[in-house]
């Protein structure tokens, strides 16, 4: 039977509505979109990036809070969310590694300091337990009221320990509070004569609901933790117990209980000495980190690292970006392996040194070689937005490694900014002269060794310095991520990490080529003036 329907089209036939789904699998219809392997075709569309193609939706029968990120981010430690700060010295030390630790991620602390600094760190993270301030701002009582208001434009806030030389582990003199100074007009007066001396503290060793406790009875804003001989050892900070009561989702090491750390080295002899030390703090992953990682220097550390520590440690190698690359680390011991060359936003390797690879197909390629031998990979590069982490998860990664989008929040080193009436933070390139020239001058040759060029009289930079948009603190980016990414796998039709692969490797996850219009397209376009408010 022959009929026209509303649009003016002719059929063959009546066609059943009901059996709309089964018509799908017919031998004459073709499936929307592209396998992953047919999108990753090099001979038809050569490298992509995340922005090169999109993920097809598929259908929702869930809610998108029941969808699960945990994920293995190496062969033995597995994380309740997929992410990793990028060790570079203007985004992970310790404060930044506590805190994503907390939220189910984990920190890797660069090493573009000395080999005692960067222990001290990871002591830190090893040491904190939630809710414990290991590293507050302390004054001397010589500093004055102007002092105080400064760290309170700079950090938020005036609860201030006063200590003999303005530092931890010096003896606690009093302490200074928003109350002290609210009615104090003279700024140049020294805290000595505005300070509370009468200060309720708790011992060393207090737990943390006996330190919550005594806070509650204190009434107080702050309560500083003191050894036998008086001197400030931590804080805990009645705002911080309000707004971080639990922490479900806490990186944990299954038998201490303490928080998982990462930190990088890199693979000269002079490394094994600083492993030595980031070991003896506890240290539970260590990153090997070169911007070009199939090299004899690090394949001798893997074995060097599994000869020496064992199951101890767990070894992420890299960079790679080819299967090529992938085989001689995973054939080393590489617990995981770290992928990305030239593709973060403040690296120039590609166009410096003309080799790299898009990281779409990179992280495509070595993921499906690599998760062949239960060997994880993370993305490490090009993560602009909460869309691209889904894309490198559902490419294969089980976690992404990020600079650019973690800068900028209050937990990254560094101290912010004003320009043009917009507050920044510095950010940079391990591979930048700026980055290098600190390593050199200061700590070693740290930035140097990531890029080979330590023995170089003329430095080739292969990364820039810039700035980053204050962000506010990650206690609310990263959920923010969480709840972007779980609405993202509930789009596509998955409830965790590894439906998701499954589903990509069969074929039921599809993909699509995307145009630069539909990139155009699928961005914000067509207005005169826009706000983009990405959470609240």
């Amino acid at each position: 039977m022959v009929r026209q329907d509303g649009n003016g089209i002719k059929n063959q036939k009546e066609w059943d509505p009901s059996k709309a789904k089964s018509y799908l699998t017919s031998k004459y219809e073709v499936a929307d979109g592209l396998s992953a392997e047919e999108l990753f075709d090099l001979r038809k569309h050569g490298g992509l990036t995340y922005n090169d193609f999109i993920i097809l939706p598929g259908y929702i029968d869930f809610p998108a809070s029941e969808v699960e990120l945990e994920s293995k981010i190496t062969r033995n430690i597995t994380l309740k969310t997929p992410f990793m700060s990028s060790p570079m010295d203007t985004v992970s030390e310790s404060e930044m590694a506590i805190n994503i630790a907390l939220l189910g991620g984990i920190g890797v602390i660069h090493h573009n300091c000395s080999a005692e600094e960067q222990a001290e760190m990871v002591r830190k993270v090893k040491k904190f337990e939630n809710g414990f301030i290991t590293d507050p701002v302390c004054l001397t009582p010589n500093h004055t009221v102007a002092d105080v208001h400064k760290i309170k434009q700079t950090h938020g806030y005036s609860g201030i320990p006063i200590t003999e030389n303005g530092k931890l582990h010096s003896k606690l003199l009093g302490i200074v509070t928003a109350r002290d100074i609210q009615f104090v007009e003279d700024h140049t007066i020294p805290l000595q004569s505005v300070m509370t001396v009468d200060v309720t503290c708790a011992k060393e060793g207090v737990t943390l609901e006996e330190a919550n406790h005594i806070l509650r009875q204190s009434k107080k804003g702050k309560l500083p933790i003191i050894n036998s001989k008086g001197e400030l050892v931590s804080l805990l900070s009645r705002s911080d117990l309000l707004k971080n009561l639990h922490f479900p989702l806490a990186s944990k090491s299954p038998d201490s209980k303490q928080l998982i750390c990462a930190a990088a080295i890199g693979t000269r002899p002079d490394d094994k000495v600083r492993l030595k030390k980031l070991v003896e703090a506890g240290l539970d992953i260590v990153v090997l980190d070169s911007s070009q990682g199939n090299s004899t220097y690090q394949i001798e550390m893997i074995q060097y690292i599994k000869k020496t520590y064992g199951n101890k440690l767990d070894v992420i190698a890299g960079n790679v970006v080819t299967r090529e690359q992938a085989a001689s680390l995973i054939e080393a011991g590489a617990d995981a392996l770290r992928v990305g060359m030239g593709s973060g936003s403040i690296c120039i390797t590609q166009e410096v040194m003309a080799v790299g690879r898009p990281q779409g197909t990179a992280v495509y390629r070595v993921a499906e070689f690599a998760n062949r031998f239960g060997v994880p990979v993370i993305a490490d590069g090009g993560i602009g937005n909460v869309g691209h982490i889904t894309k490198a998860l559902a490419l294969g990664a089980s976690a992404v490694m990020m600079g650019s989008l973690l800068a900028g929040t209050a937990e990254s080193p560094g101290d912010y900014f004003y320009h043009e009436g917009k507050r920044l933070k510095k950010y940079r390139g391990m591979g930048s002269l700026d980055a290098m020239e600190r390593g050199s001058e200061k700590h070693g040759n740290a930035a140097e060794k990531r890029y080979f060029s330590e023995s170089d009289a003329v430095k080739v930079a292969q990364g820039v310095a810039g700035a980053v948009v204050d962000k506010g603190s990650v206690k609310k980016f990263i959920p923010y991520l969480i709840t972007g990414l779980q609405h993202g796998l509930q789009d596509v039709g998955v409830r965790n990490l590894v439906q998701l692969r499954e589903a990509v490797a069969e074929g039921k996850v599809r993909f699509e080529f995307r145009t630069a219009a539909a990139q155009v397209e699928g961005n914000v376009h067509g207005l005169y003036t826009y706000e983009k408010r990405l959470f609240s």
